[in-house]
């Protein structure tokens, strides 16, 4: 304490600032130090451009020049597509909703590719879907639920070479006509 006492303002305050200095050092290099999850992978960028794509592991990181700007899943994911009216060649209105199942294949596409990949993957699974009913009428539509998702996996996964994903399956949940259509099939 008595160290303290004899030291006159500029010399505690020269001390106060090089102490902070060398907190942020020391936090800036343990934060440097990257342990990376089995898959998983971390874009790592070098003042602000792409450096390169963590792996699974252990990584050391250049404090204040290297950035983690994206975390990466690789598992495959199950993505549910909302319900949307779709218009059959014969002109009745269906909904029709879905489900994606999915991976990031090429994490680096997937993070600069496109802003959000599953929305994207989403909307154009909606809209493939809408004009592949469109070519069918009412009753092949509940038949040709594995035309259906065969095209709409083919333009997904032409989509998703450039996005990073590749797209396994998409499977129709439920087509569902009109209340006055089901009551006519019913009957």
């Amino acid at each position: 304490m008595s160290f303290i006492n004899n030291m006159s303002g500029s010399d505690l305050f020269n001390l106060v600032f090089w102490g902070f200095i060398f907190v942020i050092v020391i936090f800036k290099f343990i934060a440097s130090i990257r342990i990376v999850p089995t898959k998983q992978a971390f874009i790592v960028e070098r003042l602000g451009k792409y450096h390169k794509t963590l792996e699974a592991g252990f990584h050391a990181l250049i404090p204040f020049v290297d950035k983690v700007t994206f975390i990466q899943g690789l598992k495959e994911q199950t993505i549910d597509v909302p319900p949307q009216d779709c218009f059959t060649m014969d002109e009745v209105n269906v909904v029709v909703d879905g489900v994606i199942y999915m991976a990031v294949t090429n994490p680096t596409r997937a993070s600069y590719g496109v802003t959000d990949y599953v929305f994207a993957a989403v909307e154009l699974a909606q809209t493939t879907t809408r004009s592949v009913i469109g070519t069918l009428d009412l009753d092949t539509t509940f038949e040709e639920r594995d035309l259906i998702s065969s095209k709409v996996v083919e333009v997904l996964n032409k989509a998703g070479d450039t996005w990073g994903i590749r797209v396994y399956r998409y499977e129709i949940k439920n087509i569902t006509p009109p209340r006055s259509v089901q009551h006519a099939m019913e009957k």
